[in-house]
């Protein structure tokens, strides 16, 4: 009886802590919408960040990007073929990257990248006392540490989502190479009929949101950190997994709603 007892308690705290945190990061957010587009405004901070989150992350979204087309190219091949369908090979490729893979796979590399960063550099801060510091020196912490992070991540994932969207489009020309003649004006020809404006609004939007997520809950996780190091470590790796699952659900949901308006 005291273990089911013990059980039901640790249930009990687990779910009470799960719901808890919910609508502390709900807090958070609107309390960041609230001061988003209030002035002054760190457009320095901005674009410093947009530079460091772009340009480190940019290496390994390439390598991605450009695996995606390939493997996506060479894996579809031989079920094409099966049906006598490889002409629709590079609309098919196109499509799933454009308005699926290549936001979604951008999105949760991003995560994994930044939201562990943001976490773990605000996470120090907070345990260091500098964000103590700066309250004392009349100096806003979030506009200045979590509103320009937040802004940056969502302006700067929707240009590297085009980015790898343009290379795995590319990784699949060049699989295509190996398993099929085919010119590239043909395989150009072939994506551009393919891919509507319709099919682009959707898979490049809805990353504004993924970029969002991202570092909303990266500077949740690392501006409310626990005293001590180990506060750090935990802020840095439980924000990579609130992200990649926020991003997955609300994929889910934007897929249904952008299915709706742009069938």
């Amino acid at each position: 009886m005291k273990n089911k007892s013990k059980n039901h308690n640790a249930a009990y705290h687990s779910i009470a802590g799960f719901l808890l945190g919910v609508g502390q990061l709900f807090e958070f957010s609107f309390r960041f919408l609230l001061n988003v587009f209030l002035p002054p405004y760190e457009f320095h901070e901005i674009k410093k960040h947009m530079d460091e989150l772009g340009v480190k992350t940019l290496p390994i979204v390439s390598v991605t990007g450009f695996i995606i087309g390939i493997v996506l190219a060479l894996q579809s091949q031989p079920i094409m073929a099966r049906f006598g369908a490889e002409s629709f090979l590079p609309a098919m490729v196109s499509l799933s990257v454009v308005r699926e893979l290549g936001p979604v796979i951008t999105a949760l590399i991003f995560a994994g990248r930044v939201s562990s960063g943001i976490g773990a550099e605000l996470g120090s801060m907070r345990v260091t006392e500098q964000i103590d510091a700066m309250e004392v020196s009349a100096i806003d912490p979030f506009r200045y540490l979590v509103v320009t992070r937040v802004v940056a991540c969502s302006l700067i994932l929707p240009v590297l989502t085009m980015y790898v969207v343009f290379l795995a489009i590319f990784g699949g020309y060049l699989a295509m190479i190996l398993s099929q003649s085919i010119s590239l004006q043909l395989y150009v020809v072939s994506v551009v009929e393919a891919i509507r404006f319709s099919d682009i609004i959707p898979g490049i939007g809805k990353t504004f949101f993924f970029g969002f997520i991202v570092g909303i809950v990266g500077a949740f996780k690392g501006y409310n950190a626990d005293k001590g190091t180990e506060g750090v470590g935990k802020a840095s790796t439980t924000s990579v997994v609130l992200a990649s699952l926020l991003i997955l659900v609300t994929d889910s949901v934007l897929v249904k709603i952008t299915l709706w308006l742009w069938p």
